[in-house]
């Protein structure tokens, strides 16, 4: 198997400018070739040994491309999935994986029976906070866990005609934020028991979801999943209670930042939080004590250089489209759950 993968990416927007082109870029064992981007040229100049293309067509056809990976909008994300699938080339879609779950079936069907890695962009399994959690809970230093909140707030009081904030399939912020936060509670707690949501539109002339509350049932713990787009004052990103103390983190992991200004994952440094980020780690022994737990460096480029040593053979891949899938089938629960106002079985 060669070294090196020829990578096409389709999109240059947020995604695919911010996240997606950097993080192949870094790694050396992917190549961007080719980048379909529908106007302008801004790629070009970022990238100026690509080929720069103005369709999918264009990009599936091309013998030397290796893996295809899509960052457009959430409603074109099965039709370009399907088309590269078809064309044999490995596959690589940002969050969320489909707006269904039957699309979403369709398309594991489609790599499994052209035997070709399919993948979910879950990036923020790799958030620095996020692997301090499972770290603090591995080492079982709360005892036994009894309530998990995660929340991802912004302030964003004004509509700006996004397609994210249309009443279109896919929009709102349940598609947007909800797929990081319903992933990583199925990756710490599996499958729950049921769905409770409560889903508003809070600002001036919204007409899809601007407010999110995810309720979902295990047996033993709480696990409560929140995102606001008019929240001012930071809330904690991460609460979490046991018997033996609680951890609390404020604050957004610095990796998206990073990839703004310009950084790359091969920088020093990369991903590691100043000190006073750090959660809180509170404990009663007679009385309170409190003590700040340092947070894991992030680790975005772990995801590609995943996908890569499982296309070669070498490692199993972490992000499944079965896992992504049953993250989309928990947003179509609590779509459900919020109209029919009750809790709906998962």
């Amino acid at each position: 198997m060669t070294e090196t993968l020829n990578v096409g990416l389709v999109g240059y927007g947020l995604a695919g400018e911010v996240f997606h082109a950097p993080l192949i870029h870094a790694n050396p064992h992917l190549r961007l070739t080719h980048i379909v981007q529908r106007t302008g040229d801004s790629a070009k100049q970022k990238y100026p040994d690509v080929h720069l293309l103005r369709s999918v067509e264009e990009l599936v056809a091309e013998s030397s491309v290796d893996l295809i990976v899509v960052a457009t909008p959430n409603t074109s994300h099965f039709p370009i999935v399907e088309r590269a699938l078809q064309s044999g080339k490995h596959v690589v879609v940002d969050k969320p994986f489909t707006i269904t779950t039957a699309e979403a079936d369709q398309l594991i069907a489609l790599a499994r029976t052209s035997q070709r890695t399919l993948s979910v962009f879950q990036n923020r399994r790799w958030d620095g906070d996020f692997l301090t959690v499972r770290e603090i809970l591995h080492r079982g230093i709360l005892g036994r866990l009894v309530e998990y909140e995660s929340r991802f707030d912004r302030f964003r009081p004004h509509l700006k005609g996004a397609w994210r904030e249309q009443a279109i399939p896919g929009a709102g912020l349940l598609y947007d934020l909800g797929p990081h936060l319903i992933d990583q509670a199925l990756l710490l707690f599996g499958t729950p028991t049921g769905v409770y949501a409560d889903l508003r539109l809070q600002r001036d002339g919204a007409v899809a979801a601007d407010n999110v509350e995810v309720h979902l049932l295990y047996p033993s713990v709480k696990v409560v999943l929140k995102a606001s787009s008019l929240v001012c004052e930071p809330s904690p990103r991460f609460t979490l209670r046991g018997t033996e103390g609680s951890f609390t983190k404020y604050g957004l992991d610095p990796q998206e930042e990073a990839l703004k200004s310009g950084m790359l994952p091969t920088q020093p440094g990369w991903g590691a939080e100043p000190e006073e980020l750090w959660g809180v780690h509170s404990r009663c022994d007679g009385e309170l004590i409190r003590k700040k737990y340092p947070t894991l460096a992030g680790r975005y480029q772990d995801f590609y250089e995943n996908v890569f040593q499982s296309i070669i053979g070498q490692q199993d891949l972490k992000v499944m489209p079965e896992q992504a899938r049953d993250a989309i089938r928990v947003i179509e629960l609590a779509e459900q759950s919020a109209v029919e106002k009750k809790v709906v079985p998962c």
